[in-house]
C-alpha cells in the first residue's frame, strides 16, 4: 500500500498506541512518520516509543521518521471555585492577575505579559473559541493588570481552558522552559524532526535552530496570524512546515482557513520544503469506525493541494480505531492521487526553478520521466537536498532516494513520494551507480526488468549540492 501512495502519513502516538504491537500495526497500515506529542506523557514514555520504533525500523529494513512536537506557550486561564463557571451573554467579567480561584464575575489570567497586548474593543477567545469576549476596560489593581470584558458568545468554562488573542502580537517566547527541557530530551533520544509550536516571528525560529544545532530538522507550526504575516521569512529559515489548523482555525475566521491552506501549501512546496497538513482530519474516527464524508473530502483536499503529508492526532493517540484511521487515510490519499484531475492540479502549481542548475536537473528529470513513462526516479544524495528538489516537482512515480546517511533517510520519510534507502555501501568503494540503482529498484518492488527509470546524481559523488547528471537507464 505504501508503494502506491505518494502523500505521506504522520500518526501521533498516545495511550491508544503505546505498545510495540500497536505501533507495529500502525506502521504496517501505512505510517511513514510517528509524532511524539510532548504536551502529554513524560520523557520515559517517549523514550520507550523511540526504542520501539527503531526496533521496528531495523526489522523492516526501512527508515521510519520520528517527529517530536513541542508544547509551546499555550495560554491558559486559572481555576474556578466550583471547577467551572457559566459566562452569560453581555455580562461584564473581570480577567485579572489574582491567583485565587475565579467564579462567574472574575477569571484568573496567569499571563501578565499578555495583558499589555490587549486593546480596548479587542476580541479574545476562550476554550478553542467556544466563549468569546470583547475588552471594554483596562486597569491595574493590587495584583497587577486586569481587563473588564463583555461576553459576546456565552458558555461554560472549566479549569485551565486555553485562550487566544487573535488580533494582537503576543510578547511571549515561542519556547518555554518546559520546551527547552523537552527539546534537549528529544534530541538525546535521536528524533529526526522537532516541531516548534506557536511560532510568530523569524526570531522564534532562529532561537530553536540555535538550540537544535543541526542535530535534527526543524518543522515550524503555523498557528498564529503573525506567522502568516511573516510566512516568507519563517519558511526561509525552517526545514519544514506544519499547517496546524486547530489553533489557527480559532485565531482566524473559519472561512479563511481553506484559502489559507491552499496558499501556504503552494508557497511551501515552491520553496522546496515539506509541508504537513494537520488537525481534525478524521476527527470522528476517535469514536467511530468510519469518517464523515466531509472529513474524507478534507483529507482529499489536502492531497489535491499538493501537501507532502497529512497527519492524524487524537485519532491514533487516543481513539478507539487507530489502525483503521491510518488505513482509511491511506485509502483516501490513494483515491485522490488516482484521480485523473490530480496530475492537473500538481502541474498547475508547478514551481518555478530558474537560475539553479540542480533545480534544472530535477525539472528535466520530472518531464523526462513523464515522456518515457519511467517506473521510478532514482536520486543519489548526501544531504537530502536532491530528493527534496525532486519531491517539489510532485512526480507521479516513486522517488527512490539512496543515501549513505541514515539520519537523512529518516528525515526524508516526510517528503512527497520519496522512498528513502539507507545504503552504507555508498560510503565505501562505490562504483557503477546504474547497476546499483537497478538492484535497489528490483529489491524494493519499484521496477521490473526491462523497465525504464530516470537517475540523477552528482559528480564527484559524495559532495553535497553537486547534482549535475541526468540519465535514462533500463532495469537489467
Amino acid at each position: 500500500m505504501r508503494l502506491q501512495r505518494q502523500t505521506k502519513i504522520l500518526a501521533t502516538l498516545g495511550p491508544a498506541s503505546a505498545t510495540q504491537e500497536q505501533i507495529s500495526d500502525l506502521f504496517e497500515a501505512g505510517v511513514d512518520v510517528f509524532r511524539l506529542n510532548f504536551s502529554h506523557g513524560d520523557h520515559e514514555t517517549h523514550r520507550r516509543s523511540v526504542e520501539i520504533i527503531r526496533a521496528i525500523e531495523q526489522k523492516a529494513g526501512r527508515p521510519i521518521g520520528i517527529l517530536a512536537d513541542m508544547q509551546g506557550p499555550k495560554l491558559r486561564i486559572g481555576t474556578f471555585k466550583n471547577g467551572s463557571a457559566m459566562l452569560e451573554r453581555e455580562k461584564r467579567i473581570k480577567f485579572d492577575s489574582n491567583p485565587e480561584p475565579g467564579d462567574e464575575t472574575r477569571v484568573f489570567l496567569p499571563h501578565p505579559e499578555v495583558m499589555g497586548a490587549f486593546e480596548i474593543d479587542g476580541l479574545f477567545f476562550l476554550d478553542d473559541g467556544k466563549v468569546r469576549c470583547r475588552i471594554r476596560e483596562k486597569g491595574e489593581d493590587a495584583f497587577g493588570p486586569y481587563v473588564i470584558a463583555e461576553v459576546r458568545a456565552p458558555g461554560k468554562l472549566s479549569d485551565r481552558k486555553g485562550f487566544n488573542v487573535p488580533e494582537a502580537y503576543l510578547p511571549i517566547p515561542a519556547l518555554t522552559d518546559k520546551d527547552r527541557r523537552d527539546l534537549a530530551a528529544a534530541l538525546d533520544m535521536g528524533v529526526d524532526w522537532i516541531a516548534q509550536s506557536f511560532v510568530q516571528t523569524p526570531e522564534d525560529v532562529r532561537e530553536a535552530l540555535a538550540l537544535i544545532k543541526k542535530r535534527a530538522k526543524l518543522m515550524v507550526k503555523l498557528e498564529k496570524p503573525a506567522a502568516l504575516t511573516n510566512l516568507e521569512a519563517i519558511v526561509d529559515l525552517a526545514d519544514g512546515v506544519m499547517l496546524a489548523r486547530g489553533d489557527l482555525g480559532v485565531e482566524i475566521p473559519p472561512e479563511d482557513v481553506p484559502p489559507t491552506q491552499k496558499k501556504v501549501v503552494r508557497y511551501v512546496r515552491s520553496a522546496g520544503k515539506p509541508i504537513v497538513v494537520a488537525t481534525q482530519m478524521l476527527e470522528s474516527m476517535i469514536t467511530s469506525s468510519r469518517p464523515t464524508r466531509a472529513e474524507a473530502s478534507d483529507v482529499a483536499n489536502a492531497v489535491y493541494d499538493g501537501a507532502d503529508a497529512v497527519m492524524l492526532s487524537a485519532e491514533t493517540a487516543a481513539g478507539e480505531y487507530p489502525v483503521r484511521s491510518v488505513e482509511m487515510m491511506n485509502k483516501i490519499c490513494r483515491a485522490a492521487e488516482a484521480d485523473e484531475t490530480y496530475g492537473e492540479f500538481m502541474e498547475a502549481a508547478h514551481p518555478h526553478t530558474e537560475n539553479e542548475p540542480s533545480d534544472a536537473i530535477a525539472t528535466a528529470a520530472y518531464y523526462v520521466a513523464q515522456d518515457i513513462r519511467a517506473s521510478a526516479i532514482v536520486t543519489y544524495t548526501m544531504s537530502g537536498s536532491t530528493a527534496l528538489r525532486m519531491a517539489r516537482q510532485r512526480p507521479d512515480v516513486p522517488i527512490l532516494c539512496l543515501t549513505p546517511n541514515l539520519i537523512v533517510a529518516r528525515q526524508l520519510c516526510v517528503a512527497y513520494g520519496v522512498r528513502p534507502v539507507h545504503d552504507a555501501a555508498l560510503q565505501g568503494d562505490f562504483s557503477g551507480p546504474v547497476p546499483h540503482a537497478c538492484r535497489m529498484l528490483e529489491e524494493r518492488g519499484l521496477a521490473e526488468k526491462g523497465a525504464l527509470f530516470v537517475m540523477t546524481a552528482g559528480v564527484p559523488f559524495g559532495v553535497s549540492g553537486t547534482t549535475n547528471i541526468l540519465r535514462i537507464a533500463e532495469v537489467e
